[in-house]
């Protein structure tokens, strides 16, 4: 569930390059009063740097939430849809500097998107296999809804529907999200939007404490006015029906011990209210909500419940086996509002499945310890343990480990190629080893021994106060939906990335604080290519504009800029990656001192074949090498393409021919002609794709490889020069084993 606030926003037609402005719903808080200017500019920002974010025709965005950002710029999130469907996985943030310019972006496609938008499954089909996978008993099944999920970075036309109910134990509510595949059916992935600690407590934790209640006549309730009003009463042990405010006619609530039932409900309302606190005094955010709200909580939910969880709304807490052991611990508490507080700042959460799954888990337990050290309490000191104190393994041991995440035989306290493929909760260990090694060091600590991963060398910590921060600030200004550890798709888009972003942001370029952070990514096995970003004389490079289209016998110029960001300024040599055929470079000087700009002329010949290319410009100086990609579209020549959208379904051990009708072209095909592909499958291994020409002659492009991999969305350049234009081209999809179908949704050819 999410924050249904409605936000009169900004919608950005990027295709056109018009700013539009209109009304569109979002789950965001509100925008401060001041933020009309910077959405202007981050909203003129987007339109003129769509390329940054993978924008195409098709796309629109609208704005999720906005703020004012350190030094006058600011941080405007966007989601996006394609084709008027929602994107997951499509949101961006726009970054601008005080004069309101373009300064940086956060994306998580690694491509514009081009699939079509018609499904093959019906929305009943979709319905029912998610009811299928439903463990529990159903008491509503929302309509399920088109969209496109790009979660892993490339995006496919899916189902999402969501089941309401209860889980299979009678007691854990649930909301379960299932989305489908739209073309074949498959189940793709699914998670509860319930997020909850699993397990049974150790009675009542806080003791006495100042808690902060609500007057009326003669009698007081548990309602916190100095925290947005939030609330805590009692379930009285059922699952559903009235949740009664706790009233007292002293004032003096409850006794320490189970026996009393506002024992437990003081633990539940002043972990509401140290959370709360938290997040306003060391992160300047305003409630779990970010407008001032406070957290109802529900305690002694159900019978017999050993489970605490976080539903989007409100905090839930069972009374643990026997009804003895009431799940209300401060990390408990601190952990699952930190779900709250991440799923009101990333527009559609960090999508819980996979590498960005265990980042939000591993915030959770970030921000969870980071509560229980602020709160400081004698009976529950901070520590870097989770769940410590409700003994969920009935042992004395801990949930999990942040010094050592393997300690609970399941987390990976470094990351591996699979650390993508387990439960959210164990793939949070890597985050949670490296924040303990940036906040603490590694080897030997008051809290714990932390072992490093590999080689690695170690880690000399810097203390939870600027970690804290420095995870906030990448949360909150740099994270997107899909942000994982390691990143093939789009490698910018990862923690390590983000996280020196916050770094630098905050401390500075290469001072002790982001070598840190890069120390500390290392030890737990999250490589980066940011090691030459702290030599000694260094200079950034951007490009304006960052994309050009072009068609044949023409040309564009772009500007080349160096920025000093260390030391003394070096001459730049510039020079060109390998450059398509027909494409040419010229810049306006061979070299210049950093900070000095250059404009560089590209030119498209009639030898070269449309599509587009990323161009790659080099500046080198004696110490560092910096690379900007200019993105060149070269227009075909008129009647050189072609596309056919008509579906074809791919049954196993089948062979399919889908044609393109190619007339009236006059140029001869180019040595790097593009043929792009867009097939749904469930294990890409099994497909063989070739191109056969007019006549007759095959171009292999795609023989199995990419095993268990899903789909094969992907341009291919084919040397084509010897062939005539025109004619009947085909592509033949084999599926060349059982087991797994797909479809063909479209291709398109241009010579």
């Amino acid at each position: 569930m999410r924050s249904s606030l409605a936000l009169a926003g900004i919608t950005v037609l990027v295709g056109s390059g018009l700013a539009v402005v209109g009304t569109s719903a979002s789950a965001a808080p509100q925008p401060a009063p001041e933020s009309s200017a910077l959405v202007a500019d981050a909203n003129a920002a987007l339109t003129a740097h769509s390329a940054a974010v993978k924008g195409s025709a098709k796309d629109r965005f609208a704005v999720f939430s906005s703020k004012k950002d350190r030094g006058g710029g600011a941080v405007v999130r966007y989601t996006r849809t394609y084709d008027g469907l929602r994107v997951a996985g499509g949101d961006v943030i726009i970054r601008t500097d005080a004069r309101g310019d373009y300064a940086s972006s956060s994306a998580g496609l690694g491509a514009p998107l081009t699939l079509g938008t018609k499904p093959t499954v019906t929305s009943s089909g979709a319905k029912e296999t998610a009811t299928g996978e439903f463990s529990g008993k159903i008491s509503e099944a929302g309509a399920p809804e088109l969209f496109v999920d790009a979660s892993d970075g490339v995006g496919r036309l899916a189902w999402e529907t969501v089941l309401t109910g209860m889980g299979a134990d009678g007691q854990t509510p649930s909301k379960l999200h299932v989305i489908t595949d739209a073309r074949t059916g498959a189940v793709i992935r699914e998670f509860d939007e319930f997020k909850t600690i699993t397990g049974e407590g150790h009675g009542i934790y806080s003791g006495q404490v100042p808690i902060e209640t609500t007057q009326s006549g003669t009698s007081y309730s548990l309602i916190d006015p100095d925290h947005g009003n939030g609330r805590t009463c009692d379930m009285n042990n059922t699952t559903g029906g009235t949740c009664t405010t706790f009233t007292d006619a002293d004032n003096v609530w409850g006794n320490g011990t189970n026996a009393n039932r506002q024992s437990a409900a003081v633990d539940a309302h002043i972990g509401a209210s140290l959370t709360f606190e938290y997040f306003l005094d060391v992160h300047g955010r305003n409630g779990i909500f970010g407008d001032g709200r406070g957290v109802p909580s529900r305690v002694h939910y159900g019978n017999n419940y050993a489970n605490a969880g976080w539903d989007g709304a409100q905090m839930t807490y069972g009374d643990g086996s026997g009804n003895a052991r009431p799940l209300v611990s401060l990390d408990v508490a601190g952990h699952e509002m930190s779900h709250g507080v991440t799923e009101n700042v990333v527009p559609g959460d960090l999508t819980y499945a996979g590498e960005s799954g265990g980042l939000n888990e591993a915030t959770s337990d970030i921000f969870g310890n980071m509560v229980e050290f602020f709160a400081n309490a004698p009976g529950d000191p901070g520590d870097y343990d989770i769940g410590e104190m409700i003994d969920i393994r009935g042992n004395g041991t801990p949930l999990r480990y942040m010094y050592n995440p393997t300690l609970d035989g399941s987390s990976h306290g470094c990351w591996s190629s699979s650390t993508r493929s387990i439960d959210v909760h164990y793939s949070s260990g890597v985050a949670n080893h490296f924040f303990f090694n940036l906040a603490e060091g590694s080897g030997a600590t008051p809290y714990g021994t932390s072992p490093l991963c590999g080689t690695a060398p170690a880690v000399t910590g810097i203390g939870r106060d600027k970690a804290e921060k420095i995870w906030f600030r990448a949360l909150d200004s740099y994270f997107v939906s899909n942000t994982s550890y390691v990143n093939t798709t789009t490698p910018s888009n990862t923690a390590r990335a983000y996280t020196l972003a916050a770094t630098s942001d905050l401390y500075g370029l290469c001072g002790a604080e982001y070598k840190a952070v890069q120390a500390a990514w290392t030890s737990v096995n999250v490589a980066g290519t940011d090691g030459d970003n702290c030599v000694a004389n260094n200079f950034s490079v951007a490009l304006n504009p960052a994309a050009v289209t072009l068609d044949a016998d023409t040309s564009a110029t772009t500007t080349f800029s160096t920025t000093v960001i260390a030391g003394e300024p070096e001459e730049v040599v510039f020079s060109t990656g390998a450059l398509p055929a027909g494409v040419t470079v010229a810049f306006s000087a061979p070299s210049v001192t950093a900070g000095e700009s250059v404009e560089v002329t590209v030119s498209v010949s009639s030898a070269a074949g449309s599509g587009t290319y990323p161009i790659t410009l080099v500046g080198t100086s004696p110490s560092v090498s910096r690379t900007a990609s200019l993105s060149l579209t070269v227009n075909g020549a008129p009647g050189c393409s072609g596309a056919n959208e008509t579906d074809r379904v791919i049954s196993d051990n089948t062979t399919i021919e889908s044609p393109i009708t190619i007339s009236g072209c006059a140029a001869t095909p180019s040595t790097i002609s593009q043929v792009t592909v867009d097939i749904t499958h469930t294990w890409r291994g099994d497909l063989v794709v070739t191109l056969v020409a007019e006549d007759g002659s095959t171009y292999l492009l795609h023989s199995r490889t990419g095993g268990s991999a899903d789909d094969l969305k992907q341009t291919f350049a084919v040397n084509l020069s010897s062939e005539t234009a025109n004619g009947t081209w085909k592509l033949r999809v084999q599926d060349a084993a059982a087991g797994d179908v797909g479809t063909l949704n479209r291709w398109a050819l241009s010579l």
